[in-house]
């Protein structure tokens, strides 16, 4: 990595450049700033509206009870928000990059800007945003009359320390992980942190250790007097972390990149031609194509884990409520899509050239592109679900099938809505590296925006479905949702048939 420039001036006046180039290749701006004032809004709303809720009856007695459960999990929750800020820098391989390794090979980018550019990055993230509503409304919920404000403060002030410390620890086992045998000791590091999370809870002693932690000290600060001398130390903790962070990021920006070198120098040998079990052969051969380019890719393997296994863990360890995992599958599903769907045809870059020259029906390419995504997003949701039903057993009859029917309903609904995008704003990206985007990075906060407000609509419909005696409700309910849904997927399949429509998308995608 190529570095003219170590002071921390010039990394912040260089990142403000990177950015502002950025930004200049914002498609439509009005679409921008409009998605700005909604993610906007939206944190407004999760930060004072559930403060404000009052109800009485049946209802009230429910509020009652949550604002109970949640009250002595506080801390808990800061604490959750850490492990989804290190969680997410580790699979994305030290956090998001402003420019592509192709492009900022000419650039004398140093490592701090680097480091600076994936902090400025982070917000502009799925998990991020979510964690980040789901923090302040909790926070909303269990703050005393006249400590809302302050609690939120802190809230706020907490988000940026944990996001700094995750980027910090995110670049060491980044670097550690491109030693000779690191891939080996961060695998083993990870399976033996995840086996003893699940022992400690087993055991009983997971919520004891939680409990024991400096997140519920916080979580009591929060709420008292002294609020502002906490917010200053975290304040002060986050810039420690963003100054210390660069260290780890030179020390790993300057080793080899071994597990990507491994997986584009590798030699792989001649498979025979797959059997159909259902449709044509040549189906069969695209769909294979088509998951090989999906699990070589580092960066979307790392993402089909984690968001696999995190949800899941979360909802076995924590013991999630129907109610509560319903939400999840939407959620991860709209997470796999991030990672490739929503500019499903960058997966064959320069390649994309070739792959028109195939003798098979443009008809078969597409329906090939399309199996796959929803295999993707099936498999981590599925994951979700499954983990959900060991917990809790299973559930009653009219709650499975509005955890089914909702399943369904948004993975076909982000499946319509990825492809749509894919076939209207089609973009050229190198996925090579694990800190790539499918799409620039303010069209992926547009995306990651509409997807989790959709599904989570759509999410709190089924819940309120779930909740009455009526089983045929939330099937009923699935009809008008998957009815739409494939009126948007056919749409999209007659765009990419047009030949016109074809080849400006293969040659927007091919000019990598």
């Amino acid at each position: 990595m190529p570095s003219s420039t170590d002071a921390w001036s010039d990394a912040l006046r260089d990142t403000g450049h990177l950015v502002a180039f950025r930004s200049r290749t914002v498609r439509r701006r009005g679409a921008l700033v409009a998605g700005v004032v909604v993610m906007l809004g939206l944190t407004v709303l999760f930060a004072l509206g559930p403060g404000s809720l009052h109800a009485g009856g049946e209802l009230g007695d429910l509020l009652d009870t949550l604002v109970d459960s949640l009250t002595g999990n506080v801390g808990a929750a800061l604490l959750g928000t850490l492990v989804l800020s290190i969680t997410s820098s580790m699979s994305s391989g030290g956090g998001r990059e402003l420019l592509s390794r192709s492009e900022a090979a000419i650039h004398p980018i140093s490592a701090r800007t680097e480091h600076l550019g994936a902090l400025a990055l982070s917000p502009l993230n799925l998990a991020w945003f979510i964690q980040m509503w789901g923090l302040l409304a909790v926070v909303a919920l269990v703050a005393p009359p006249g400590r809302l404000v302050s609690a939120q403060v802190v809230a706020v002030t907490w988000i940026l320390a944990a996001t700094a410390l995750g980027q910090a620890i995110g670049w060491a086992v980044e670097g550690v992980r491109r030693t000779p045998h690191g891939v080996l000791v961060v695998r083993v590091g990870g399976g033996l942190v995840v086996a003893a999370v699940v022992l400690l809870h087993l055991t009983g002693t997971l919520s004891s250790l939680v409990r024991a932690l400096p997140t519920t000290w916080i979580a009591d600060a929060m709420l008292g007097e002294r609020w502002y001398a906490v917010a200053l130390g975290l304040l002060v903790l986050a810039g420690l972390a963003v100054v210390l962070g660069a260290r780890p990021a030179a020390w790993a920006l300057g080793l080899p990149p071994r597990e990507e070198l491994r997986v584009q120098s590798g030699v792989h040998e001649a498979r025979p031609v797959p059997v159909p079990r259902w449709g044509s052969a040549d189906r069969a051969l695209l769909r294979r194509l088509d998951r090989g380019s999906v699990w070589r890719s580092i960066g979307m393997r790392r993402g089909l884990i984690v968001l696999g296994a995190g949800p899941g863990l979360l909802a076995l360890v924590a013991g999630l409520q129907w109610s509560t995992v319903i939400v999840l599958p939407g959620l991860t599903a709209s997470g796999a899509a991030l990672l490739f769907a929503v500019n499903a045809w960058c997966l064959d870059g320069k390649g994309m050239v070739w792959r028109e020259t195939l003798p098979v029906p443009a008809a078969d390419v597409f329906a090939a592109r399309a199996t796959v995504i929803a295999e993707c997003m099936v498999a981590v949701s599925g994951v979700t679900v499954l983990l959900a039903v060991l917990r809790n057993g299973l559930p009653p009859l009219v709650t499975g099938l509005s955890v089914l029917a909702c399943w369904l309903v948004v993975v076909v609904q982000i499946l319509a809505t990825a492809m749509s995008w894919s076939v209207r704003s089609p973009y050229s990206v190198d996925l090579s590296s694990p800190r790539a985007t499918p799409a620039p990075h303010a069209a992926m906060a547009a995306y990651a925006g509409k997807l989790s407000l959709v599904t989570t609509m759509t999410a709190l419909l089924f819940t309120g479905a779930a909740a009455t005696p009526v089983a045929w409700l939330p099937i009923a309910m699935a009809v008008p949702f998957l009815a739409w849904s494939t009126w948007k997927l056919r749409r999209a399949r007659r765009r990419w048939l047009a030949p016109v429509e074809r080849a400006r998308i293969v040659l927007t995608v091919a000019a990598v």
